[in-house]
């Protein structure tokens, strides 16, 4: 069973930057995962992708954090990142890590994230 372990979330003011991290354990490399990525959950809103990353390396993301957040790994710390900038108001929301093993999903606690204006 993989163990997520999200972190980097904070308050930040609009225009800003965070980078979020997610430490994977249990599991050998997360190379042998399908892929990972980045979900979120605002008040009020259901569950959205944010940005995927593939085994293969392929990057995806929503279209309204396209050209500001960068999803990235470290397959040596078994670690995937979220760069972040010029976040606005309406990206504060609750921050999850996910990675899926073959159709299993599974899920970090979730880092919360909150952009002043």
């Amino acid at each position: 069973q993989v163990h997520l372990v999200e972190s980097g979330g904070g308050l930040v003011q609009a225009g800003g930057s965070l980078r979020l991290s997610c430490a994977a354990s249990e599991i050998g490399s997360i190379l042998s995962l399908n892929d990972m990525g980045w979900y979120r959950v605002a008040p009020g809103n259901e569950r959205e992708l944010v940005a995927l990353i593939t085994r293969g390396n392929f990057t995806n993301y929503a279209p309204y954090v396209k050209g500001r957040f960068t999803i990235s790994r470290d397959t040596a710390k078994n670690t995937l990142y979220l760069q972040m900038n010029n976040l606005k108001v309406e990206d504060t929301a609750t921050y999850y890590c996910n990675a899926n093993e073959y159709g299993f999903m599974y899920w970090g606690q979730g880092t919360q994230v909150t952009v002043s204006s």
